[in-house]
């Protein structure tokens, strides 16, 4: 023991430990701070030289532009030198003489730009070279030029030397700020400088050589058209190269000078001819061609000044933030090191007091065991030891409840106990959360659940939880052998309270009728809501059909019994159809046919009665289902035919438009009734293949008609009108529909009109949000059989309709009553802006009614039949006197 103690005598302090343990990666942590602030230094200094580069190529970029500028006024003073030049150009001598005056005066101005340009070079920097050699060069080529003796085509070449020289080391100028390992954002920003700056300098060449192969003979290279369209290349090279700039700003300027006006000119005058002879231009045009080629520049020099000026922003911006980021390292390394040796020494001192005081009692809870903490020693000692203790009796009441939760026993009485301090608080609060949330996931499912099987009015089944039921209930009549009963209950009357008393006087009834259903059948029978006015009863077992009936009637009569809804009594009735699955073997999806069907004959049969299906029905549905193949057959064959019936203007007899009727030649049958096939069409999808196929022949043939027999100026263009069915206009498809037909035929979507019922309109709000859509599209709406519906004559104010077609039973009626109906409905239909089309008219002092009412237009057989579709375009060539049939 004693050996023990010197030992621990000799050992050094906790503190100098925990000192150098922190130390060690702080020394680790400075020299990455060294290095980092190296690497920050660096780059600091490639972005210096980066942006001194930026204003190098800025300086190279304006001295090359200002060469290829002096390039111009020098080779038209020689082309006007030139007696055969002045010749083809058939200019007067006052005029050679003031324009030679404005180039010189021009070329004066240019090569001053020139030499400041040339001056603004930085000493010493990568083009600095290029720019005393373009000095000097220009200064020979400026004095020998003043004598108008060289050759043209020689200072052609020598201009271009010292812009090519002047863009090589620009581009050397670009490289070397490229190659300073400059973000990529900034590198791009370069390459978009070089690319502008090709396409300047591609652009300032085109009107030279343009000039050559005009004037200078075609056996020179400055005058021979390859020389030219070569050029145009390079500029629909340098064009395309545009494309990939990389900044969107950039992309809007280039946008604007390649729409400009002065770009558009010199570009279609520089391409004219490029695959022919060269085109004449007039002296108007060439000093038109001069200013507008100077304006191009001008805008291409602005554009590369852009792409320069954004580049050196960023260029200046990653110098800024490497001199800030180096700053940061550098403070940040300092404090660091400042507040790390601080806190090491007194961090050191805390923790060696705590431990000595703390090792005993730690040591078993160190090794992760909840034991119970003896209490021994000094009072320090204790006073910890206790606390541990209680630390480790808290401890096994949240392992308790952790393990409570874990088993899912929600309602153990543990979870209610509260535990000791703030932290047992949290915990505490914690695990109750947990168990609020799995209950609520629990009741939420069970809602959800529900909720997706059920009626959210009426708390029924639902349609979908019907076919479950009774596809279950068939599966068990299958095992045992016994019937299973279907009834389908199809209200009397209610839209009548939908109408009259509003849509939530409605829902009551639905729930009241919903509550007697209930109350009306056998403990194990089920009531379900399909959707609407429509319910269905599941019975099973079925002992016989007759026992299905009398629970029908006695359903009826139950329904039957008046109401009192929002303090009015209502009454309603209901129809009934029976279906029967005798084993099981039926199908659940026939089982409901047959009992849909059961109910529409039912209605039909008078309402308020049970009809059971049989085997007259079953032939029905047969029948029906053959009439579906065969409507499909018809359509895929091309047995449907279009008959069209003109519609015409009443004041002045004039063709405005057709009616499109579709008209069904069966094989082996003959012409079949629309009102035959049509219902059955509109009760399965088939009706909206029946549409498309009349929107792409109706708008095709009228396409046709206006392009064989154009409508003479002033006449306005026929129309079509075509008829579409509630449930299509319901199918959100409709809307592609309607604009594949007019995309497909060309015709203009205000000359299609779409004909739709009034009923379709008040019960339907989807039909009416996509009629809303449709005529955004520019096609019109009009209502048909209008007066026969619900439709209140203020309804029209917020219909998205254009048209009002009058029903014929109003338009043929004699009754007093009637005739002042209809020119109610014309007065009113003119106050909210409506076009009035009155139909079935047949007797001449019907059409003089209607005229003497103001109505628009009208169509019947007094007027025109409908007629294919030959006949019926021969009235657009030549249009025959109202009343032939």
């Amino acid at each position: 023991m004693r050996f023990s103690e010197q030992s621990m005598r000799r050992a050094s302090p906790l503190w100098c430990y925990l000192t150098a343990l922190v130390l060690l990666p702080l020394l680790g942590v400075m020299v990455l701070a060294t290095a980092a602030a190296q690497t920050r230094a660096s780059e600091a200094d490639s972005a210096a030289r980066a942006e001194n580069g930026m204003r190098t190529l800025a300086a190279l970029d304006g001295a090359r532009r200002s060469v290829e500028q002096e390039l111009i006024p020098f080779l038209w003073l020689h082309v006007v030198a030139n007696p055969e030049a002045i010749a083809m150009l058939d200019l007067p001598p006052g005029l050679l003489e003031v324009q030679a005056e404005t180039m010189a005066r021009d070329s004066a101005r240019v090569r001053a730009v020139t030499d400041r340009a040339l001056a603004g070079v930085p000493a010493g920097s990568v083009g600095s070279a290029a720019a005393e050699r373009a000095a000097t060069d220009l200064a020979l080529l400026r004095s020998g030029g003043n004598t108008l003796n060289l050759d043209i085509e020689d200072v052609y070449f020598r201009f271009l030397a010292v812009s090519n020289d002047l863009m090589t080391a620009q581009q050397a100028a670009a490289a070397a700020a490229t190659a300073e390992g400059i973000p990529g954002v900034t590198l791009r920003a370069l390459q978009d400088v070089q690319s502008i700056a090709r396409l300047s300098q591609v652009a300032s060449r085109q009107l030279p050589l343009f000039f050559g192969s005009m004037f200078a003979g075609g056996d020179s290279m400055i005058g021979s058209r390859t020389a030219w369209q070569t050029a145009l290349l390079d500029y629909s090279d340098a064009e395309r190269q545009m494309k990939s700039l990389s900044q969107p700003s950039l992309r809007e300027a280039w946008r604007a000078v390649q729409t400009s006006d002065a770009v558009g000119a010199v570009d279609g005058v520089l391409t004219s001819g490029a695959d022919g002879d060269t085109p004449t231009v007039s002296v108007a045009e060439i000093a038109t061609l001069l200013v507008q080629t100077q304006e191009r520049n001008d805008l291409l020099g602005e554009l590369v000044e852009t792409a320069i000026g954004n580049a050196h922003t960023l260029v200046s911006a990653d110098r800024e933030e490497a001199t800030g980021q180096l700053r940061g390292i550098l403070l940040l390394a300092a404090g660091l090191l400042a507040v790390s040796l601080l806190a090491a020494l007194v961090l050191g001192r805390s923790v060696a007091g705590a431990l000595r005081l703390l090792a005993g009692q730690a040591s078993q809870i160190s090794e992760g065991s909840l034991v119970e903490v003896e209490v021994a020693g000094p009072r320090e000692v204790r006073t910890v030891s206790a606390a541990l203790g209680a630390a480790v009796a808290g401890l096994r009441r949240i392992q308790d409840q952790a393990q409570a939760v874990a088993r899912g026993d929600l309602d153990d009485a543990l979870l209610d106990q509260p535990l000791p301090g703030p932290l047992g608080e949290v915990v505490h609060a914690s695990v109750k959360e947990i168990v609020h949330a799995v209950r609520q996931r629990e009741e939420l499912q069970s809602a959800l659940a529900h909720q997706a099987t059920h009626d959210a009015l009426t708390e029924l089944p639902n349609r979908a939880q019907a076919v479950t039921l009774v596809t279950g209930a068939l599966h068990r009549g299958r095992r045992s052998g016994q019937m299973t009963g279907l009834l389908f209950v199809d209200l009397d009357g209610f839209k009548a309270v939908n109408d009259g008393h509003g849509h939530a006087a409605g829902d009551e009834v639905l729930r009241e009728v919903a509550r007697r259903l209930t109350a009306g059948v056998r403990p194990g029978d089920v009531v379900c809501r399909l959707g609407g006015d429509e319910f269905v009863v599941l019975v099973e077992p079925v002992h016989t059909e007759h026992d299905l009936l009398e629970l029908s009637h006695r359903l009826i009569s139950s329904i039957s019994e008046p109401m009192v809804v929002q303090r009015a009594q209502v009454r309603i009735g209901a129809s009934i159809g029976v279906a029967v699955s005798r084993d099981g073997s039926t199908d659940a999806d026939v089982l409901f046919a047959e009992a849909d069907a059961a109910a529409y004959r039912a209605k039909a049969a008078g309402r308020g009665r049970a009809e059971i299906f049989d085997e007259t029905l079953r032939r029905q549905l047969n029948q029906r289902a053959a009439l579906e193949v065969a409507i499909a057959t018809g359509l895929a064959n091309g047995e449907m035919q279009v008959a069209y019936q003109p519609v015409m203007e009443v004041a002045t007899d004039r063709l405005m438009g057709y009616e499109a009727l579709i008209r069904w030649t069966r094989p082996g049958v003959g012409p079949v009734a629309p009102d035959q096939w049509i219902p059955v069409a509109e009760g399965s999808r088939l009706i909206g293949e029946v549409d498309r196929w009349m929107l792409h022949e109706a708008t095709r043939q009228l396409a046709q008609w206006r392009a064989e027999s154009p409508a003479a100026p002033g006449a306005p263009d026929p129309t079509i009108a075509v008829n579409i069915s509630g449930r299509h206009l319901a199918d959100p498809r409709v809307i592609s529909d309607v604009a594949d037909a007019l995309e497909a035929s060309g015709l203009p979507a205000h000359l299609l009109v779409l004909e739709v019922t009034e009923t379709v309109l008040v019960d339907d709000p989807l039909a009416n949000d996509h009629l809303t859509e449709l005529r955004a599209m520019g096609v019109s709406i009009a209502i048909d059989y209008f007066g026969t519906g619900y439709t209140s004559i203020g309804q029209l104010r917020n219909m998205p309709v254009d048209t009002l077609k009058i029903d014929r039973s109003f338009v043929a009626s004699t009754e007093p009553a009637h005739r002042e109906l209809v020119a109610l409905m014309i007065r009113a239909a003119h106050t909210f802006g409506l076009t009035v089309v009155a139909e079935g008219v047949e007797e001449p002092d019907q059409l003089a009614q209607l005229k003497a009412q103001e109505c628009d237009q009208a169509q019947g057989y007094l007027l025109y039949r409908p007629m294919p579709a030959t006949e019926a375009g021969a009235l657009l060539r030549s249009p025959q006197p109202a009343g032939s049939l």
